[in-house]
C-alpha cells in the first residue's frame, strides 16, 4: 500500500463495505462515504434500521470482497452515462445533477460493484488488513433535516491489526470517560428536552466546578492587564449588519424577535458589544492597549443532528476577550496573549498541544503589508514559546491570520479549545479610532482570543480528561468524614467544621449504613478524600484518610490533614 495515506485507506474500506451491503442488501440504495477523522461511514437508503447482526454479517461479507482482492479502476464518464449508470440509485443521480456543467465524472470499479467517486483509493480491495465497524445511526441526506432519513454505518481502518487494536482500547476507554453518562452519574448537569435541545442546565455539583474555574479565570485575567466588562444578550438587529454577522453568519443566528416594532436578535458573538464600549468616547493612544475580557453567553443555531452533550450546544459561555491595539503593540501583545493561553491550559493539566498557524485566503480584508505584520507576530509568538506549529496556508479568517492551540487529554484525544485572532475588519466597519500622538486619529487592530473556548466544551473536555475525578482544587466535594457509629456522629461533624473553616469542601455521610457502603459510594461519586472516624480517632483528634486514587493512607491529625490539603493545592 505505499504511496497511499491513510485517507484513502479508509475511503476505500468505506467503499467495500458499500459493496458488502448491495450484495446483503440489494434494495438498498447508495448515498456518501467518506473518510472521516478517526475512520469513515457511508449512508445508505434502506427500508428498516441496521442491527448489531447486519453489522456483523456485513462485516463477514466485507472480509469476502477484501479475499477476492479485486483492483480499484478508475473510469471517467460522460454526465449522460452516469445518469443512466445510476438511475436506480436516486441519490448519486442528485449528486450527478449538482456537479457544475464542466465538472469531470469519475467512477470506480471494484470487481462488479461501481460506485460514483472522485477517489483516490488503494490499488485493490486486498490491501486492507485491519477494519472494524462500530455502530449504526440515523443521519438525514446532506445533513438536512428537512431530507429523507438514512441509516449510517460508521467504521474504521488501520494499515495493522495492531494499530487498530489500539484504537479500539482508546475507543473504549473514552466510552468510560464519556462526559453524558459521568454527568449523570455525578448529578453535574442534565440536557432538557421539555425545555429544548442544545441547552444545559447545571445542577448544584457541576454549578460549583463552573464557579471554580470562573473565578480562576477572573483572577487570572486581573492579574494579566485585562478589565472585565459585561454586556446585553439581546441587540438591534443593525447591529449585527454593521458587524457582518448577518451577511456571513446569518444561518447559525435565531430569528429576530420584535420590540416597539424594531427587529432584535440575541447575540450569537460578544464582539460588536465590546467596540461598542470602546467608542462610547475619544480613546488616545495612551490608553492603547485596551484589553476586555467577559464571560459572555452567546447563542447559537445548530442542528439537531450535530447537538452532543456539552461539546456542541446552542446555547453557550464563551471564554472571550478582546484586545485594541496599535501597530507597534502588536508583536508583544500576541507574544503576551500566547504565554496567558499556555499558563491556563496547563492550570488545568494540559501540556500537550497541536499548534496551527493560519494564514491569509484568497478572500479577505486588509493590506498586504498589515497582513504580514500580523502574521510575522503570530509566528514570533510561536517561536518565542517553543512550540512546534503546522502552517494551514490559506486557512485564516477572511479578517486577519489565527493560532489555533488544540489539547491534548490523558488518552491522546485533541479537541480545540484556544484561539488567537488578529482582525481588519471590525475595526473598520465600526469605525474605530483612537487619537494618536500626532493628534490624528489612527484605526486600532483587534485581537479576538479565547483561552479555554467556551465554559460548556471546556467542562465537557475537563470530565473526559479526568474521567470525571477531578483535582482536589475541582473536586464539588473536596472530603467526606464517614462516622463508624451513631456515637461519633458528632466528632466528625466537627471535623468537617475545621476543614470548612479552612475552605475545604467537606460533607458528613452520618446515614445509617455500613462504613464500607459508604466508602464505596464516595469512590464511585469520585470523591478526592475519605476520611473515617471511629473511637481511635476521636479520642487521637485524628481520622484515619482513604485517598481516591492511593487507597487507605493511614491516621493523621486534623491540623497535618489541613496542612496536607493545602500543599496539595499549591502544587
Amino acid at each position: 500500500m505505499a504511496g497511499y495515506d491513510i485517507e484513502s485507506l479508509r475511503h476505500s474500506t468505506a467503499h467495500v463495505m458499500a459493496h458488502a451491503v448491495k450484495n446483503l442488501f440489494p434494495d438498498a440504495q447508495v448515498a456518501i462515504g467518506p473518510s472521516i477523522e478517526d475512520g469513515f461511514y457511508y449512508d445508505f437508503g434502506v427500508s428498516a434500521p441496521f442491527t448489531p447482526d447486519d453489522l456483523e454479517k456485513i462485516s463477514a461479507e466485507m472480509q469476502r470482497v477484501i479475499k477476492a482482492g479485486k483492483p480499484f479502476v478508475r473510469k471517467e464518464i460522460s454526465r449522460e452515462e452516469a445518469l443512466a449508470l445510476f438511475a436506480d440509485e436516486p441519490f448519486k443521480v442528485e449528486l450527478i445533477e449538482d456537479l457544475p456543467s464542466d465538472e469531470i465524472i469519475s467512477i470506480y470499479e471494484e470487481g462488479d460493484f461501481i460506485d460514483l467517486c472522485r477517489g483516490p483509493h488503494i490499488d485493490n480491495a486486498g490491501q486492507i488488513k485491519a477494519f472494524r465497524l462500530l455502530k449504526s445511526s440515523g443521519a438525514y441526506w446532506r445533513g438536512d433535516e428537512r431530507n429523507a432519513m438514512l441509516q449510517r454505518i460508521y467504521g474504521t481502518a488501520f494499515s495493522t491489526q495492531q494499530e487498530l487494536d489500539d484504537y479500539l482500547k482508546m475507543i473504549e476507554e473514552a466510552e468510560k470517560r464519556d462526559h453524558r453518562k459521568l454527568g449523570r452519574e455525578l448529578d453535574l448537569f442534565s440536557l432538557q428536552e421539555e425545555a429544548g435541545p442544545g441547552l444545559v442546565f447545571w445542577h448544584p455539583k457541576g454549578a460549583f466546578v463552573r464557579t471554580v474555574i470562573e473565578d480562576h479565570w477572573r483572577s487570572e485575567h486581573l492579574n494579566n492587564g485585562y478589565d472585565l466588562v459585561m454586556t446585553p444578550h439581546i441587540a438591534r438587529q443593525d447591529l449585527w449588519r454593521t458587524s457582518g454577522h448577518l451577511d456571513f453568519f446569518n444561518e447559525n443566528m435565531y430569528q429576530p424577535m420584535m420590540v416597539d416594532e424594531t427587529p432584535y436578535l440575541i447575540k450569537p458573538m460578544n464582539c460588536p458589544f465590546h467596540l461598542l464600549i470602546y467608542k462610547s468616547r475619544v480613546r488616545s493612544y495612551r490608553e492603547l492597549p485596551i484589553r476586555w475580557a467577559e464571560l459572555g453567553t452567546v447563542y447559537r443555531y445548530e442542528r439537531s443532528g450535530v447537538l452532543h452533550g456539552l461539546l456542541r450546544v446552542r446555547g453557550f459561555t464563551q471564554d472571550d476577550a478582546h484586545i485594541m491595539c496599535s501597530r507597534e503593540q502588536l508583536d508583544s501583545e500576541t507574544k503576551r496573549v500566547l504565554e496567558f493561553v499556555l499558563s491556563m491550559l496547563r492550570r488545568f493539566g494540559f501540556s500537550d498541544y497541536e499548534v496551527f498557524l493560519s494564514t491569509r485566503p484568497e478572500q479577505s480584508v486588509g493590506d498586504d503589508d498589515v497582513w504580514e505584520q500580523a502574521t510575522d507576530a503570530l509566528r514570533s509568538a510561536l517561536d518565542a514559546q517553543g512550540l512546534s506549529y503546522q502552517v494551514d496556508e490559506g486557512g485564516g479568517a477572511f479578517y486577519g491570520p489565527k493560532i489555533d492551540v488544540k489539547i491534548k487529554d490523558a488518552i491522546g484525544r485533541v479537541w480545540q479549545c484556544s484561539t488567537i485572532q488578529v482582525d481588519f475588519n471590525e475595526p473598520e466597519r465600526f469605525d474605530l479610532t483612537y487619537v494618536g500622538q500626532d493628534n490624528a486619529h489612527h484605526r486600532p487592530i483587534m485581537i479576538h482570543r479565547a483561552l479555554l473556548g467556551s465554559m460548556e466544551r471546556f467542562m465537557g473536555v475537563l470530565i473526559e480528561h479526568y474521567a470525571g475525578a477531578f483535582p482536589l482544587w475541582l473536586a464539588p466535594v473536596q472530603a467526606v468524614v464517614i462516622p463508624i457509629a451513631d456515637r461519633h456522629s458528632e466528632y466528625a461533624g466537627k471535623v468537617a467544621d475545621d476543614l470548612r473553616a479552612s475552605g475545604f469542601r467537606t460533607e458528613v455521610d452520618d446515614r445509617n449504613e455500613k462504613t464500607g457502603y459508604k466508602i464505596r459510594e464516595a469512590q464511585l461519586q469520585k470523591i478526592p478524600y475519605m476520611l473515617v472516624v471511629g473511637d481511635r480517632e476521636q479520642e487521637a483528634g485524628a481520622v484515619a484518610v482513604r485517598s481516591r486514587s492511593e487507597g487507605d493512607l493511614g491516621a493523621i491529625s486534623v491540623a497535618d490533614l489541613i496542612e496536607q490539603f493545602k500543599k496539595e493545592l499549591t502544587e
